[in-house]
């Protein structure tokens, strides 16, 4: 059912869906048992994407951070809950992965311009652009489901970490490597320059600071 209706969404919008999706695709390459254990682990959906949150002042900078971007995405996505519910998916799968929002929000900008149903020329799909061979090593076998916000999204962050893992943190390599242009300079550079858009410095004091900070003197 969620292909038949990615299609029909695809076939709606025309060509011009189709080709908004400018990244290349992941390789596949043999994963350990132990490495795929962990991914398959990592892509399970038990729980929906409520973030939770140690403290108020943890929860406010959240809140702050989504004040922030939404204004950003409007134009992207303008009914408010659907913006709201993105974002806030965006912000728990990245922490999930222990990855920069931002980062991941230039990414999907790169990928498929925030478009849901993208599919690239090599079959890669969704807001994060994963390649269908992904649900076969550490899915459940159905590509349709890469279509759904948070299996995308799920996918692609816990991709891009195993990367980064791969390459040792190097973020440089490790993008190229999500895009199947390891090395090249052209990926990387642009999932860089996007996510500078996306980037937030939440400038409010923590509880507790010098009074002097909060007042800005």
């Amino acid at each position: 059912m969620i292909a038949r209706r990615a299609a029909l969404a695809l076939l709606a919008a025309g060509p011009f869906a189709a080709t908004q999706a400018r990244a290349g695709g992941q390789i596949e390459e043999p994963l350990a048992d132990s490495v795929r254990t962990a991914l398959s682990s990592a892509v399970a959906n038990s729980a929906p994407p409520v973030p939770e949150f140690p403290d108020t002042e943890s929860r406010l900078s959240y809140l702050r951070w989504l004040g922030a971007m939404s204004p950003r995405l409007t134009r992207r996505k303008v009914d408010w809950q659907e913006r709201k519910e993105f974002l806030q998916t965006v912000w728990y799968e990245a922490k999930r992965a222990g990855l920069d929002p931002g980062l991941v929000l230039g990414l999907i900008q790169v990928e498929s311009a925030f478009r849901k149903f993208a599919v690239s020329r090599v079959g890669a799909r969704g807001y994060m652009q994963v390649m269908p061979f992904w649900s076969r090593l550490i899915g459940d076998g159905d590509p349709g489901k890469l279509f759904h916000m948070q299996t995308n999204l799920r996918f692609g962050c816990v991709i891009l970490r195993h990367y980064i893992d791969r390459e040792r943190g190097n973020l440089f390599m490790a993008l190229g490597r999500y895009n199947g242009s390891r090395g090249k300079p052209q990926y990387p550079d642009a999932v860089f320059a996007a996510g500078r858009q996306w980037q937030f410095v939440d400038s409010t004091p923590p509880k507790g600071a010098d009074p002097a900070l909060r007042a800005g003197g």
